[in-house]
């Protein structure tokens, strides 16, 4: 880090600790910025982790965001940054403003949070760097607890595979009349084939493989240099977690993905997952609390929006033993019934109970990476699923969910990626026993971009419809799912477009789902071949159809 003793002494104990955060500093002390050469604010700007008195705010000066080093074009020296927070986008009603010191030690990322403003408030963003002005971004606190609120909207992704496609999904949820986006994981992909597109140059220094700070930090370069993504990040305030590409393929708790011998890899793979975290904390809108220590870093955590939903993030990576019979898709692995196998670590599964149990909320929401869902790929008697997901982990999940049903958790909903499909599906207290009662719903969005244009209803769709008598739909196109929720009703549309090959697809609600006050599962509201489609959740509270997805 380019601070020298002097600059530290200035600058202060509490200042100092701010100025390696990438947070506001208290302090006078300011570090100018270079002339520069290119835009500061290439990557743009985001908000996240809102809460009813504030917010943290994000952007890194990268006026050459793909420079080979990993450095954005940036030098040693530190940069002081000002922010200011409005109530309107012409910034004439400044409610506070700030500066945070950008160091090279995070990549002249910086991370101010703000406080002191109004609940379930919009407010408008922006920074300076010397001369040069940010985008503007706009972001919303959230209500007190408590507090009745009448309607929340979001929308929640995963999975955007830059060399799989173009983000024209976010163009259309920019547009969207949302509260917040959630993201449930794989932002990048550590190996990606690179290809050039419209007005990016892409040069040899790219690996097939991100494995260390620098090729991290040019993954999620390259990632936020597509506008729709910047776009959505300065519409909404996000909240975010990971899950296994902003890493390696596959990977649980101390060990990478499948194919290594694990005990000759293990250290270096821990320092690899330290240079992943620092570049995920370097890029995204979160909180000091999630500044890694290493290779660890905390990003379960939960937020309440009045008396309306609690959502609830979850780390499935970190803490998981590694995966039952190899990671694989197998029909005869008894050890994913192990009673010692976590998904969650049995710290996290408390503090998730816990939290569960406690909420006065009207909804409880887990924002999950992996499928929870019992996903059975064999029509026939055997049971046939992958030990990456949930059902690798099957004594966890059956601890959740019973003691949920237990304590009387009301309406859990669990929200999930990593599938590249479109899922909405009951979840049983216990997949072995066929009369286990249903305890919650899962919708599973579908990826924004991986795994190319996708399809409507595949071989793989009608199998896992076959097998699967939870699983109440199945597509697999590309696309973002869309919630609305109130006190009687939480509505979801899985919003799809039909490419993503080449840019200029338009969006449609392929499906609409809901999810009842006080009765648990979930119901088809609206499909094409039923009914025009509804216009709020409130449009599909009245009598719907229930019949099954076509198989």
């Amino acid at each position: 880090m380019a601070l020298s003793r002097r600059q530290l002494l200035r600058v202060g104990a509490a200042g100092s600790a701010a100025v390696l955060a990438g947070t506001a500093a208290a302090s006078s002390a300011r570090f100018p910025a270079p002339r520069w050469l290119g835009d500061p604010f290439a990557l743009g700007v985001a908000s996240g982790d809102p809460t009813p008195d504030g917010v943290v705010l994000w952007t890194r000066l990268a006026p050459d965001p793909l420079a080979p080093d990993g450095l954005g074009g940036m030098s040693l020296n530190p940069v002081t940054v000002e922010y200011e927070v409005a109530r309107d986008e012409n910034f004439r009603q400044v409610v506070t403003r700030g500066t945070a010191v950008a160091t090279r030690a995070l990549g002249h990322s910086v991370h101010p949070e703000v406080q002191g403003l109004a609940p379930d408030h919009w407010y408008f963003y922006r920074f300076r760097a010397g001369s040069a002005i940010s985008p503007v971004g706009r972001t919303r606190t959230a209500p007190l607890p408590g507090q009745p609120l009448a309607r929340l909207r979001f929308a929640f992704a995963s999975c955007q595979s830059w060399s799989s496609g173009y983000y024209t999904a976010y163009e259309h949820m920019a547009r969207e009349d949302l509260d917040l986006v959630v993201h449930l994981g794989d932002y990048i992909y550590e190996r990606a084939w690179i290809r050039g597109r419209e007005g990016i140059t892409v040069g040899p220094h790219f690996r097939d493989e991100a494995v260390d700070l620098p090729g991290y930090r040019l993954r999620y370069a390259l990632y936020k240099a597509e506008q729709p993504l910047r776009a959505v990040h300065a519409a909404f305030p996000w909240l975010v977690t990971m899950d296994d590409h902003e890493v390696d393929n596959n990977w649980a708790g101390d060990a990478p993905g499948a194919g290594f011998d694990v005990s000759r890899v293990r250290a270096l793979f821990r320092r690899r997952r330290a240079a992943a975290f620092q570049a995920m904390y370097e890029h995204q809108p979160l909180r000091l609390a999630q500044l890694p220590s290493g290779p660890s870093v905390r990003l379960h955590r939960r937020y309440r929006f009045g008396d309306l939903a609690e959502i609830t993030m979850l780390d499935t990576r970190q803490y998981r033993t590694e995966q039952a019979c190899g990671g694989t898709v197998m029909s005869d692995c008894a050890d994913r019934f192990a009673t010692d196998r976590t998904i969650l670590g049995a710290a996290q599964r408390n503090w998730l109970i816990d939290g569960l149990a406690r909420s006065p909320a009207r909804w409880q929401v887990i924002g999950n990476q992996v499928g929870m869902s019992q996903n059975d790929s064999d029509p026939g008697p055997d049971v046939t699923v992958s030990t990456d997901s949930w059902d690798g982990y099957v004594a966890d999940r059956n601890t959740v969910l019973g003691a949920a049903a237990d304590r009387g958790v009301r309406n859990l909903v669990v929200i999930t990626g990593d599938r590249h499909e479109n899922h909405a599906a009951h979840l049983r207290r216990d997949y072995v026993d066929p009369e286990s009662p249903v305890v919650a719903a899962e919708f599973t969005g579908t990826s924004i971009s991986s795994n190319g244009d996708g399809a409507d209803l595949n071989d793989k769709g009608r199998l896992l419809l076959a097998a699967n008598p939870d699983l109440e739909f199945f597509n697999a196109q590309r696309g973002y799912v869309r919630v609305e929720l109130d006190h009687q009703l939480w509505r979801n549309d899985f919003r799809v477009v039909p490419y993503v090959r080449r840019p200029g697809a338009p969006i449609h609600t392929r499906a609409s789902y809901v999810v009842r006050d006080g009765v648990p599962g979930v119901t088809e509201a609206w499909r094409p071949d039923n009914s025009s489609e509804p216009e709020s959740a409130a449009d599909a509270s009245g009598p719907i159809d229930s019949t099954r997805a076509t198989r």
